[in-house]
């Protein structure tokens, strides 16, 4: 890739900046675990999260690292009904569960229409239920899933960034309309939607990265996604690392996200989550990251805007 700005990404570019995958069990999810979230209803309940393994997403977005735990084959019908049963075997009791599967559940290839059934009777003792997509394959199969569920659905939707210039050099083949289509369908169809909102990706300084997120969640809400999570982007896949060396991306300031996280909450229009996942990789000061990284759960949970961590490193040039 040239130090042109965006030029030559495409989805071999991509492929070939990747490093080795991790080493993985086809019969079990690659990770499990048990977390709080804020409710709709406002309560405060256990969540169980697990990451199934399953064949990797069709669509090769620039800063995403989840294929390092991805097949490259379709796994055998009922397989992934076992990996659930075998993770939650191992969690504790909850009434919410998320299944992330590194792409799309609706991808039949990820995850086959076949193993919906045997998936809903495994899932009817929760309360709701989340699962992830790509706005382009949200269609019929996510009614067909519905219509098997005793639980409450809720799909989350990767928006990203409504930056065009921007979205389009993501490689996430799908633009802001997209996105509000799929939240539309959803919505006419009983199913509830949440968006992952990107801070600070590629191609973009950090008062660009708070501006847009910002804008972002705007969009979300007005398409009518009942929550959304802000993502500072990491590095860590091959491709990320190559546009750091060429001056188009550094990671965000966890201050950045505080803010992006405190806009949000303060437009009252649905729950806002900060990841917090990593956070002392977004803080060059050890005196305060895990006060902020208290302070952003907090917020998580409470839905309200807690005091400012008082450290010296407020002084610093911030926007």
């Amino acid at each position: 890739m040239n130090d042109q700005r965006g030029a030559g990404i495409s989805d071999s570019w991509v492929v070939s900046s990747r490093g080795n995958k991790n080493r993985i069990d086809p019969d079990k999810p690659y990770a499990y675990l048990s977390e709080k979230e804020r409710t709709q209803q406002g309560t405060i309940e256990e969540t169980n999260v697990i990451f199934l393994t399953n064949r990797e997403c069709p669509f090769h977005c620039l800063m995403c690292d989840l294929w390092k735990n991805a097949t490259s084959y379709s796994l055998p019908l009922g397989v992934i009904p076992k990996q659930i049963e075998w993770a939650l075997g191992r969690l504790p009791s909850a009434r919410n569960i998320k299944l992330y599967n590194s792409g799309s559940f609706f991808d039949p290839k990820a995850i086959p229409v076949r193993d919906y059934e045997r998936i809903a009777s495994i899932l009817k003792e929760f309360d709701n239920v989340v699962v992830e997509c790509h706005p382009r394959l949200v269609n019929s199969r996510c009614i067909e899933f519905r219509n098997l569920l005793r639980p409450g659905l809720q799909v989350a939707l990767g928006l990203e960034t409504i930056n065009p210039e921007v979205l389009g050099m993501l490689n996430k083949q799908m633009n802001a309309d997209d996105f509000r289509n799929a939240v539309r369908f959803l919505s006419d169809n009983g199913i509830g939607s949440r968006a992952f909102i990107l801070l600070k990706p590629p191609f973009m300084s950090e008062e660009e990265g708070i501006y847009w997120a910002e804008r972002s969640i705007d969009f979300a809400f007005e398409s009518g996604a009942e929550c959304c999570t802000v993502i500072p982007v990491r590095g860590g896949n091959g491709a990320m690392e190559k546009l750091a060396e060429a001056g188009h991306f550094s990671r965000p300031e966890i201050r950045s996200l505080e803010a992006v996280t405190e806009y949000g909450i303060r437009l009252g229009k649905g729950r806002v989550f900060a990841d917090t996942w990593d956070l002392e990789l977004f803080s060059a000061c050890d005196e305060c990251t895990g006060k902020r990284g208290q302070r952003l759960t907090g917020m998580n949970l409470s839905q309200e805007i807690l005091p400012v961590v008082d450290c010296k490193c407020n002084s610093d040039n911030f926007k």
